[in-house]
């Protein structure tokens, strides 16, 4: 798996901030298996401890770009 990763930084408060995040991650994944990656990156914010330190801070976006591997 990769992950290309952007972000903007704003002023804010005269203060320079990360105010948004966005990650695409990029995978080959067995047909079999596909369903299952999906279901897992549905919920995998609710375990991730970088973003639940930082949701509600950084406005964080991700989509993915699977493809299937036979």
């Amino acid at each position: 798996m990769t992950a290309d990763v952007e972000g903007d930084i704003a002023e804010v408060d005269d203060v320079l901030r990360i105010t948004c995040i966005r990650l695409t991650l990029k995978a080959r994944i067995p047909s079999a298996k596909l369903e299952g990656v999906q279901r897992l990156l549905e919920r995998f914010s609710d375990k991730c401890p970088a973003y639940q330190s930082i949701k509600g801070c950084i406005d964080c976006r991700w989509d993915t770009e699977f493809t299937s591997e036979e």
